[in-house]
């Protein structure tokens, strides 16, 4: 690992030094994890995602609880229903 020397002012050490604290880790460990970002290239939406996890404001949907069935399972459910299910598509399609 290198070490990296860098001066800075008084005022912006204690402004990392009281974020690093406030959120319970080193002033390297928040230095580094800002240098990473500033030089790592995100995609537009990672970005985004980041930003608004950052914010609070990140909504992940809720997962299925179960999986959907498969074509075959429906294909096997509406077996025998004779041409009512075409007729129908076909007649919701016609009025589009």
């Amino acid at each position: 690992m290198r070490q990296l020397i860098s001066r800075i002012d008084e005022a912006l050490h204690e402004r990392l030094r009281a974020r690093a604290a406030s959120e319970g880790r080193s002033v390297n460990a928040l230095v580094t994890e800002v240098l990473e970002a500033a030089v790592t290239k995100k995609d537009e939406r990672e970005a985004l995602r980041d930003r608004l996890r950052a914010a609070g404001l990140l909504v992940t949907p809720p997962q299925p609880k179960r999986r959907p069935p498969s074509r075959d399972a429906v294909i096997a459910s509406t077996r025998g229903s004779g041409t009512a299910v075409s007729e129908a598509l076909e007649a919701d399609r016609s009025h589009r």
